[in-house]
């Protein structure tokens, strides 16, 4: 990209190239052929993250999950292939690392965050061999279903760091499906199966724990809360766990392994830590119900990256692409805002390879199910493993990427 055409000032410019960005470009050229669009995203490749859970259980070709950026870039909006170094909104500027700044009159943050595989020692060197897994990411997530298919026998760890994380199920997830195959395959009475958990709860929303429980039970996997994996030794398969007692009392716990899967820890992009657009925890300040800044009007931020109490998932952003897209076009044309976000996430769990118990849910941990009268939210269902499996997918690349909102607006308008 030529300089010129990098210092030209954008009606919109999108601070980020994942599910939140280029669906809110899409969304915005789909009302307005005529905005000035661009988007700044270093990365080549685009994933379709949800269908990793999928790839560990052996039930989806990773190769299908990802596609090329500039396929999926928009027709009219520019593509700024490079890495965001900060954000200067009292210029209307966003700095890029190769470039001049890029300048806007409204910016949308979709900068989704940072998966921290250094934060655990020993995980970078551990993990893709040593029995050490992930389903949060391209490269592993195959061998977890190879980890799965070759155990026979032996003790099997899954983590969960402390929130927020994407997609808050993924990490019991991955037992379920890798339980569902031993239990297949007459092994699963010949393995120990644990899921370490930081927090204090296996779900959020209390009323998905009872249907979540029975699969527990059906797998006799042990729960242990309050339990944080905080190294890995993976050549001699240990791993060390921070364990609190109800006193708050902290004491370290060295556990042996065959199989670990592991989930890093999260949290904001670098540029985004200290930056004048965020708070003090590094995500983007903004006003949950209209997803606009809670300071500068001319600044919306969407998908993993804000500051809403929402659960951090694809179906959030699709969502939430909607409100941003219009409440962004009014405050432009200086109407009033029309939508409220209404902290809509869904996170189907995958409880067996053919079952799902679909987790739709809102702000306070209200339970919003798209179709009650289809499929039982509180119960694992066949329909709910179709519309993970076969439809979501299709409808992330040819609805949700192309500005097709089917489904997608707020339920409370």
């Amino acid at each position: 990209m030529n300089k010129k055409l990098q210092m030209d000032e954008f009606d919109v410019l999108i601070a980020g190239g994942g599910a939140a960005g280029i669906g809110l470009a899409a969304s915005l050229k789909s009302r307005d052929q005529s905005l000035k669009i661009a988007i700044i995203e270093p990365s080549e490749d685009h994933y379709y993250q949800p269908s990793w859970t999928l790839v560990g259980g052996g039930a989806f070709n990773v190769k299908n999950s990802k596609k090329k950026t500039k396929d999926i870039i928009p027709p009219g909006v520019v593509w700024i292939k490079d890495k965001i170094a900060g954000f200067n909104p009292n210029a209307n500027e966003v700095m890029v690392q190769n470039g001049a700044p890029v300048k806007y009159q409204y910016l949308a943050v979709t900068t989704g965050l940072k998966i921290k595989w250094d934060a655990i020692p020993g995980l970078v060197e551990a993990i893709g061999k040593n029995g050490v897994t992930s389903n949060y990411s391209y490269d592993y997530s195959p061998y977890t279903w190879e980890l799965v298919k070759q155990m026979k026998s032996g003790k099997a760890i899954f983590t969960q760091p402390p929130m927020p994380i994407k997609c808050p199920g993924a990490p019991q997830k991955a037992m379920y499906l890798s339980c569902y195959e031993w239990e297949k395959q007459g092994n699963l009475k010949n393995i120990e199966v644990e899921l370490n958990n930081a927090g204090a709860a296996l779900f959020g929303v209390a009323d998905f724990v009872p249907p979540l429980m029975e699969y527990v039970k059906k797998y006799n996997a042990t729960l242990n809360f309050n339990c944080n994996l905080v190294s890995v030794d993976g050549p001699n398969k240990k791993a060390i766990f921070a364990v609190k007692d109800a006193d708050g009392n902290v004491t370290q716990v060295e556990k042996t392994f065959d199989m670990l899967h592991v989930v890093p820890p999260q949290g904001p992009q670098d540029c985004l830590i200290g930056s004048p657009i965020a708070n003090a925890d590094g995500w983007v300040e903004v006003d949950q119900f209209s997803l606009q800044h809670t300071r500068y009007p001319n600044i919306f931020a969407l998908g993993d990256c804000c500051s809403s109490p929402n659960s951090k998932t694809a179906a959030a952003a699709r969502k939430q692409v909607v409100v941003v897209a219009e409440n962004l076009l009014a405050s432009r044309s200086k109407k009033p805002m029309p939508l409220k976000y209404d902290g809509y996430g869904s996170c189907p769990l995958t409880v067996e390879r053919g079952k799902i118990v679909l987790a739709e849910f809102g702000f306070g941990g209200k339970l919003m199910p798209t179709f009650p009268w289809l499929i039982n939210p509180l119960k694992a269902t066949k329909l709910a493993w179709i519309l993970k499996k076969d439809v979501l997918p299709w409808l992330y690349w040819n609805a949700m990427l192309k500005g097709r909102e089917w489904l997608a607006r707020p339920f409370e308008n």
